[in-house]
Formats: C-alpha cells, sequence, structure tokens
C-alpha cells in the first residue's frame, strides 16, 4: 500500500541517465525560481505606505523616493548575482561565496540565514495565499491553518516529483499573474495618459510633511526592502538549469529583475496617483485593480492570479533549499542525508525538512505569520551583504575583464544591504530578536555536526601500518525464545561458522514450569549445543542479554576470539503483519550493536503464508 501510495503521489522512479532530462529552461525556470520575488509586489508598496500612513496620508507621497532606493538597491544585487552565477556556479550561492571569501564563520551565517529564511519564505507565502483564498471565502477562515498544511503538503508532493513536473504545473500561476499584473499596469497608465483616471494623491511630490523624520523614511524603506527577497534563489540553483548553465541562469535573473522592478515601480506609481491609502478590509493592489478594472471580471482575475501566486511563491523556497543544505553537507556541516537524491532526482530530504520546518512554523504563530516579515528581510539582507562585501574580495584577487565597474556594483549592494540590516535591527528590533538567538544556535550545530564527521575520518581512515589480524577461533551465541524452525535453521547457521556455540534463553519467574519445558526441548533437540538459562524479575529481556553477551566478549576477547551475537527472527509473507508481533529482534540488535567486541548478525526465517 505505502509503495501503491508513493509511486501515485511521485511517480515511478528515474534512472540516474535521466537527470539531463530534469534541467530547466529559462521558461520554466523563471516560473520555478521568481514566483517568491514576483509575489512579493502583492505586499511590498503596501508595506511602504503603511509605515507611512502611520503619521498621516500626505506622507505617502514618500512611498516614489523609498521604492526608488528599493529599486537601486535590486539594480546592484541584480549585478552582483550575475557576477556569483559566473564566478561560483556550483550552486550555493551566499553561502559559496562568504566562504570562498570571508572564511568558514560567515559563509555559514550566510547558509544558515538562508536556510532560515527559506523556511520563512514557504510560511509567510503559504499564509499570505490562504488569507487571499479566506478573504474571498470568509466561511474558510476557521480552518485557515489546515488549508495553510495541506498548501504546504501538495508543493512539497509537487517538488517531491521532480523540477520538470512542478516547473510545468507552475508556469500557469506565475505567468497568469505576470499577464494580470501587466494588464492592470499598462491599463492604469493608459487611462492616465488619456485623462480618464484623475489625479487622486494625498499630496504633491515634494510637499512638506509636518512630522516626517528620517527615522521614518527608513522605516518606510526597510519595510519595502521585502520585496526583494527570493532574488538571490537563482543563484543557488546554477546546476537546475540546462547548458550553458552560467548564461542561461545570468539571463534568467536579468529577465526576473526587470519583471520586478515594472512591476514595483508601476504600482508603486499608481497607487500614489490614485491616493490608495492603506485599509485593513482592501489591499493595496485590491484597490488599484478595482480603480484600474472596476469590479468586473478582470478585478476578480487579478485577485485569483493574486491568491495564487502567493499560495505557490513557497516554491522558491522549495527549489533553493535543498540545494543549499546539499552544500553546507558536502561541507560537512549538515547531515549527510542532505546529498540524497530521491526517486525523482531530487534532494528529497531536503524538500521534506523544509515542509516540516515551515509547518511547525505555521502552527507555532496559527497561521498568522506577518510579524514575521521583517525576520525574513533579515534573513535574506544578512546574506547579500556577505556576499556582495565578499565578491569585492574576489575581484581583488583575481581581477578580470571591467573588475574595476564589478566592484563598484558590489560596493554599492553591499554598503546599501548593510545599512538595511541596520535599520532593521534599529527600527523592528521587537520583530528581528529571535535572529540573534537562532543564528548562534545553528552555528553551534554545524560546527558540532563538522567536528563529528572530521572525528569519524580520522578513526576509519586507514594509516600505513595497519595489519590484518587473524583470530584463534569465533564464539556465536544464538538468541533463543522458543524451540521452533526458526531456532533450528539459526542453530545449524551458527554450527556452520563456528565450534563454539552457546544458546541463551532469557525465562521469566512467572511460569518456571514452562521456561522448564523450553530447556528440556532445546536439550532433546540439540544435546551437544551449550544451552544458558538467564532469570529476568522483571520481565526483560534486553538487560540480562546485555550482561551475558559483555562477559562472553571479554572472554573471546583475551582468548583472541570473535563474539558473534546471532538474533533470530520470522519474516511475515506480507509487510503490514509485522505490526502483528513485538519488535523484541529489533531492540537487541539496536541495544546490542552499542558494544564494543561484539558482531551482530541476523537470521531471518521467512513464512510461507
Amino acid at each position: 500500500m505505502y509503495r501503491y501510495l508513493k509511486r501515485l503521489l511521485i511517480g515511478q522512479p528515474l534512472k540516474t541517465a535521466e537527470e539531463s532530462g530534469q534541467s530547466l529552461t529559462k521558461f520554466k525556470a523563471l516560473a520555478l525560481l521568481s514566483s517568491d520575488a514576483l509575489s512579493s509586489v502583492a505586499y511590498g508598496t503596501e508595506q511602504i505606505t503603511t509605515a507611512l500612513f502611520i503619521l498621516s496620508a500626505a506622507a505617502t507621497w514618500y512611498a516614489l523616493p523609498a521604492a526608488g532606493i528599493v529599486l537601486l538597491l535590486l539594480f546592484a544585487i541584480t549585478m552582483s548575482y550575475r557576477q556569483i552565477i559566473n564566478a561560483y556556479p556550483s550552486g550555493g550561492g551566499a553561502y559559496v561565496v562568504a566562504t570562498k571569501n570571508w572564511g568558514t564563520s560567515a559563509g555559514l551565517v550566510a547558509g544558515g540565514s538562508l536556510l532560515v529564511d527559506y523556511m520563512l519564505t514557504v510560511a509567510v507565502s503559504v499564509t499570505s495565499g490562504t488569507e487571499a483564498i479566506t478573504s474571498a471565502i470568509p466561511s474558510l477562515q476557521a480552518h485557515s491553518v489546515f488549508i495553510s498544511v495541506v498548501i504546504v503538503l501538495f508543493i512539497m508532493t509537487l517538488n517531491l516529483r521532480g523540477m520538470r513536473e512542478s516547473a510545468s504545473f507552475l508556469t500557469i500561476p506565475v505567468y497568469f499573474f505576470v499577464i494580470m499584473i501587466v494588464s492592470m499596469v499598462a491599463l492604469g497608465l493608459f487611462n492616465i495618459a488619456t485623462g480618464k483616471i484623475q489625479y487622486s494623491a494625498a499630496a504633491h511630490i515634494g510637499d512638506a510633511v509636518p512630522g516626517m523624520s528620517l527615522l521614518l523614511f527608513l522605516k518606510a524603506f526597510s519595510a519595502g526592502s521585502s520585496s526583494l527577497t527570493g532574488v538571490e534563489a537563482i543563484s543557488n540553483a546554477v546546476p537546475n538549469f540546462k547548458e550553458p548553465k552560467k548564461r542561461n541562469a545570468a539571463n534568467t535573473l536579468a529577465i526576473m529583475s526587470l519583471i520586478l522592478a515594472v512591476f514595483f515601480s508601476g504600482i508603486t506609481f499608481l497607487s500614489y496617483y490614485l491616493g490608495v491609502l492603506p485599509d485593513p478590509k482592501q489591499t493595496v493592489l485590491s484597490q488599484i485593480a478595482g480603480a484600474v478594472f472596476g469590479h468586473g471580471i478582470f478585478y476578480y482575475l487579478l485577485q485569483l492570479s493574486t491568491a495564487m501566486i502567493l499560495a505557490v511563491a513557497a516554491n522558491t523556497g522549495f527549489s533553493a533549499f535543498p540545494i543549499l543544505a546539499y552544500n553546507l553537507a558536502k561541507d560537512k556541516f549538515m547531515p549527510h542525508m542532505f546529498m540524497d537524491k530521491g526517486d525523482r532526482l531530487g534532494y528529497s530530504n531536503g524538500i521534506i525538512a523544509l515542509a516540516i520546518g515551515a509547518i511547525v512554523l505555521i502552527f507555532i504563530f496559527n497561521g498568522q505569520t506577518n510579524l514575521l516579515i521583517p525576520l525574513y528581510a533579515v534573513g535574506v539582507f544578512v546574506p547579500f551583504t556577505l556576499s556582495q562585501a565578499g565578491m569585492l574580495i574576489h575581484w581583488k584577487r583575481h581581477k578580470g575583464k571591467h573588475w574595476i565597474l564589478n566592484s563598484c556594483f558590489n560596493l554599492l549592494g553591499a554598503v546599501i544591504s548593510f545599512a538595511l540590516v541596520v535599520f532593521l535591527f534599529w527600527l523592528h528590533f521587537d520583530n528581528v530578536w529571535p535572529y540573534l538567538i537562532i543564528m548562534p544556535v545553528l552555528l553551534f550545530g554545524f560546527y558540532k555536526i563538522h567536528s563529528h564527521y572530521v572525528t569519524v575520518a580520522a578513526q576509519l581512515r586507514l594509516s600505513e601500518e595497519q595489519q590484518l589480524h587473524d583470530y584463534s577461533g569465533s564464539t556465536v551465541i544464538v538468541l533463543v525464545s522458543s524451540v521452533t524452525h526458526v531456532t533450528t535453521g539459526a542453530i545449524n547457521y551458527a554450527r556452520s561458522i563456528s565450534d563454539n556455540v552457546i544458546a541463551m534463553h532469557v525465562s521469566f519467574d512467572t511460569n518456571p514450569k514452562k521456561e522448564h519445558e523450553t530447556a528440556q526441548e532445546f536439550k532433546m533437540a540439540f544435546p551437544d549445543v551449550r544451552f544458558v538459562d538467564l532469570h529476568s524479575s522483571y520481565r526483560s529481556v534486553v538487560p540480562p542479554v546485555l550482561r551475558f553477551c559483555d562477559v562472553i566478549a571479554k572472554d573471546a576477547k583475551q582468548r583472541n576470539y570473535s563474539l558473534t551475537v546471532l538474533v533470530p527472527q520470522f519474516v511475515p509473507k506480507k509487510p503490514w503483519q509485522n505490526i502483528l508481533h513485538n519488535q523484541t529482534s529489533l531492540r537487541l540488535r539496536s541495544a546490542l550493536g552499542a558494544h564494543e567486541n561484539i558482531i551482530v548478525s541476523t537470521y531471518s526465517y521467512h513464512l510461507k503464508k
């Protein structure tokens, strides 16, 4: 049943030779990797105007210069990540750049920040999409957490099926959203040019606004910077592109950034020109759509496209997180299971881990993750700062064509990104302080994992003086619960590999007569095999087995003998029947495996019915 369900949800396994068929074209990669960045235009402008509206409606004109700085930062980041794609095409983005140029600790800060950020990406995007759905159907509001979890599981399953299939599915919501936003911005600008829409701004550009301060402007700018989350995802996923990988990835990044810039600037301008103000009952994007399209079919299509892209924006995290986890695992800072590819040639463990992390966040915050947006931004701009500053070192070391111009782009991006991190901590400390706890914990975990792998490698590595060891003989202990065909098969096998076989049975005090019968039955069947009967007053098999095996192991070591403990078990014909039997053999193998100088082996007797 499990295998059937797995095949139904994920599909048939793919051969390793088919991996090239999973590579992405620019068209599909744009859908797969840009959903997070493009969806941010649905709330980026609103974040700016909401921060300014706290002072007054007139202050909202400052959204235009704030948006201008955001666009300047977008340009610097885009140029920087195009350089990163060409300089470090193996993927890993900010983690690899920071590690190569700043050192391991800086790289781990960048990598850890992005790991957490991708979980936040999934949680924030999915809950935002759920809010759009429950706004349209208020009766579903009580089930928002359940809906969010279902969406996460759906996107997880989609990614487990492979990149090609998930990209094919995402082309519909992403390009649907692109078409609707292009239509809205173009029609809005046309109506303004033809006078069909009247100028309704709350204040003229340049008007003095009493109480306006640099602090408030910086708060608005830092809030609007959330529109840049997801831009780095393409640099993390370069290995997923078709050849030539570097060129296709760089061009996809440029296209995505251009679309994002047009959308963000167009929406911000229309919001100002139309005099749109934050409304808890209606989003800024919804108000603009109502003014441009009216409340006909195109208005509802835009709302539908917004809900769809917000819901699937989480896919950017599912595309980038597994590759970043792979790079960290390759460097021995995360468990090696993140390097394993699943049936559909994706890093399945990374996909599943991300889904679990996002679901935990959704439950912790009860589906209300809007307060996480500043923390979400910090998780992006810390790696931005480290990667762009790292590229300055890269250019200083390697020079190359136009290296001075490239360094200027990196310097601009590093300065603005660093300033933004400072602003976020200064102005939104109540929401971003968890970063100061999460990051040290992650770094501690990374280094402990790395220390373990280094220690294991040192102990396993062969030395030049390594010699084979010749044992004088072997002892085999066969664990016996009752005398059956399983016991017969196990004893026969034990005698084939050793002349010194010990059968060991653990009896309970509850029924001495039955235990005595077991001993007699065994001695009659195997008179030449030593039988040891241990009593357990606490009805537990494992402790007496361990004590006896440790004594025999000590004796075997002194005699230069090897010791094998043979654990017999029967295997039901149908897998589901395992749940009908106790798992004593599993517990014994696990417990014995932790003891030195004991070799644990299993004898399996397969049932026919």
